[in-house]
């Protein structure tokens, strides 16, 4: 997977054969971000170029900048698969939370 990561935010990194560029796009806010550059060290600079015009402009709005996630999540599921999850936390001797977030950490 092609990312880049800067301050908390990471964007997902394409390449545009037709323009013979790189492309990226800011993950997870609101806003829609987007950067690019026909090298990496120009898509790098502009990636941060982006962010920091975000971080600035939501400074001089009085506006708190958008974070990619706030760390809860909620899932709806089947109810077999819920209390699947529910017994394998339980015989890992975890809460459902702890287990899900492991499993989910593993699967990065």
């Amino acid at each position: 997977m092609n990312i880049m990561t800067y301050k908390g935010y990471t964007a997902r990194i394409e390449f545009d054969e037709r323009d013979n560029l790189f492309v990226g796009r800011v993950l997870g806010v609101k806003a829609i971000i987007g950067f690019h550059g026909e090298t990496v060290a120009e898509l790098r600079t502009d990636f941060e170029a982006a962010i920091d015009f975000m971080i600035e402009d939501c400074r001089i709005r009085g506006e708190t900048p958008a974070r990619p996630y706030s760390g809860k999540l909620m899932l709806r599921l089947p109810p077999d698969v819920h209390a699947h999850a529910a017994m394998m936390a339980e015989v890992h001797g975890k809460s459902l939370n702890q287990w899900a977030a492991e499993v989910l950490e593993s699967a990065r």
